[in-house]
């Protein structure tokens, strides 16, 4: 770590102010530009190289890296971390921890945060840079305080955004904060890649004035701006960087480690490094980058619309997953300009997980279902209660009325009105849980835990695909790959259909989805057999996964306006409801939506059970009228 210096920012710029790096390829790097998917096996062979470097430290771990693990890779975030720890034995390992909400979407309680902080040291986590997505430092007091316990190293984290409520004198604040609560350095993290060059000399001008910690820059490439930023913020006397190797490097991700070596070589920052150790990893990731192309998307590039949007890298490639998987890509536009109007109605939050996924998450299916709020997730009713923290800014009366009604804001720290949750959650994941480790990981997901423990039980740990589907070459007759996937060639064009799911019959029809490349169209037809002939007999409309609940259409019909997965149940039979109370959830795009009841009365029938996939249009509960 470097030397802690005192006086003016003149005496800063000594020969021996060495610039640290910390290089986010294990982490930032492959969130930003491939959707959080790198595996720990093309971790774990590049290790041995990356251990000679010499860096100030290697972010490994946190943020999306914990969910993604088990979600998509079937893999153990614990395990990572602990081989990696193994392989990298004489590099600081840095992970990136959400204050209360840990790497998870919610506040969690302080038992549970103190835990995760003590294991994560144990695991072989040396630097926790923690931050709180509204700035709010009350959040950040427990596991600065477990840090220290711990006995690790505290990186304050503030994160920089710009709007009408944020200037550079209430980040210096917080910073001074951050330094009597003990933080060992203050980071600034730029996540959306919005500081200037001018901003960030001014910025660290300031903090160096104010703290006396190293400060550590982390920004995006995103609109072509970081490196410059960094140099200037450099002069001002920035003590590390955040980079990214050249092959992982640049747009949604840091700016290349190389190049910042030698623009700083031979000058009073000199960072040491090796350029021909840095060329060997560079050419590593370079093979390792084209095994993940399917998750790369044309907003992993330089885009300066970032500027207006202030839309994070890491959020930008996994909101275009979402929208793909949603058959929405299209509409990646209109997204980015809800955003803007979703965030000021928030009270400008800075964003960064969970707000950019609350602020993300409720623009995308506000385009989706054109109309703003008539959908609204678990997470955005809870920003709106305050369960997050204070925002920065003034809240929306419209927008917290629509999705809270008149219920009362609290205004205490969130955390001090939830209950201890370790025995509770211990005694959930008896027989299921191996280690604490494992009661903590079900605590941050537990639905996608209690999958993964069952798939562990059972030996049928397997990864998503690297590879979209195989290819065939154009036939001349439709190629039959599966029940509901094919290739379809008209006038010697060649398409990929898949149907995604069929509605509820009228008039001796039935609407199917059909997905054609990244489109999803709809259509009626009687049977599929009018479209799909194949060499493999034909595909009848019954043997397509379609509605299996009732059509809703009652008034006491609960239905969902998103496709998902039952992820709650919150009422039983015979129970009395009243209209706009929550009855079931439903996570899609990694949010819990919740369901209401459209009028008031008794819970007549349940049609779901938790863990079942449901699409608009079905009766997931039916409502009886008094």
């Amino acid at each position: 770590m470097p030397q802690k210096k005192k006086g003016t920012r003149k005496n800063n710029k000594k020969k021996n102010h060495k610039t640290g790096i910390t290089d986010t390829v294990l982490r930032d790097a492959h969130q930003s530009l491939l959707a959080t998917r790198l595996r720990t096996s093309d971790m774990v062979d590049v290790c041995k190289l990356l251990n000679k470097v010499g860096y100030w430290s290697l972010e490994v771990w946190g943020g999306a890296t914990f969910d993604t693990a088990l979600r998509f890779l079937r893999e153990d975030p614990w395990e990572r971390l602990r081989l990696l720890r193994k392989n990298l034995p004489d590099t600081r390992l840095q992970m990136l921890l959400r204050g209360q909400n840990l790497v998870g979407y919610r506040h969690y309680a302080d038992d549970v945060v103190q835990k995760f902080v003590e294991r994560a040291a144990k695991n072989g986590i040396d630097i926790f840079r923690v931050f709180d997505a509204l700035n709010d430092v009350r959040n950040l007091e427990t596991a600065i305080k477990a840090v220290k316990d711990a006995k690790a190293m505290v990186e304050g984290a503030i994160c920089y955004t710009t709007s009408p409520v944020h200037t550079h004198e209430g980040f210096v604040e917080m910073a001074q904060k951050l330094e009597k609560m003990g933080a060992d350095t203050i980071c600034i993290k730029d996540m959306a890649g919005l500081l200037t060059p001018v901003a960030a000399f001014d910025l660290v001008s300031k903090l160096k004035k104010k703290v006396k910690l190293p400060i550590h820059v982390h920004s995006h490439d995103s609109a072509g701006l970081a490196s410059m930023s960094y140099m200037k913020a450099i002069e001002a006397g920035a003590d590390i960087i955040d980079t990214a190797i050249s092959s992982m490097a640049s747009g949604t991700s840091q700016p290349p480690t190389e190049s910042l070596v030698v623009a700083l070589r031979d000058t009073p920052y000199d960072t040491g490094l090796d350029l021909s150790l840095l060329s060997e990893v560079a050419e590593y990731f370079k093979g390792v980058r084209k095994k993940y192309k399917r998750f790369e998307t044309v907003y992993s590039g330089v885009n300066t619309k970032t500027l207006v949007v202030q839309i994070p890298g890491g959020m930008i490639s996994n909101l275009a997953n979402q929208l793909k998987e949603q058959s929405a890509l299209d509409k990646m536009n209109e997204v980015f300009e809800e955003i803007p109007m979703v965030r000021k109605d928030m009270g400008y939050p800075p964003l960064v997980t969970p707000t950019s996924q609350i602020v993300g998450t409720q623009a995308t299916l506000n385009v989706l279902t054109g109309e703003r709020y008539k959908v609204i997730t678990s997470e955005t009713r809870n920003y709106f209660r305050g369960l997050y923290g204070s925002p920065p800014g003034k809240i929306s009366p419209q927008a917290r009325k629509k999705a809270i009604g008149g219920e009362k804001v609290i205004t205490c720290r969130p955390a001090d009105l939830l209950e201890p949750e370790l025995d509770r959650l211990t005694r959930e994941t008896k027989g299921k849980a191996r280690s604490v480790e494992d009661i903590l990981t079900y605590a941050l997901f537990p639905m996608v835990a209690m999958e993964y423990f069952e798939q562990r039980e059972a030996g049928k740990l397997e990864p998503e695909p690297l590879e979209e589907p195989a290819e065939a070459a154009a036939p001349s007759v439709p190629y039959h790959l599966a029940p509901s996937e094919f290739m379809l060639t008209v006038h010697g064009e060649t398409y990929r259909v898949k149907v995604a799911g069929a509605g509820h019959a009228e008039e001796g029809k039935r609407p199917f989805f059909l997905k054609i490349d990244d489109r999803l169209e709809e259509v009626m037809l009687e049977s599929l057999t009018e479209v799909i002939p194949t060499t493999a007999g034909q595909i009848e409309a019954e043997s397509v996964t379609k509605s299996v609940r009732p059509k809703a259409k009652g008034e006491g019909d609960v239905t969902s306006s998103v496709p998902g997965k039952v992820t709650s149940i919150k009422v039983s039979v015979g129970d009395h409801v009243s209209e706009g109370d929550t009855l079931i959830t439903v996570e899609a795009m990694k949010m819990e939506n919740e369901v209401h009841t459209p009028i008031s009365g008794t819970v007549k029938r349940i049609l779901v059970k938790i863990g079942d996939p449901v699409n608009p249009d079905e009766t997931l509960v039916e409502v009886e009228k008094e």
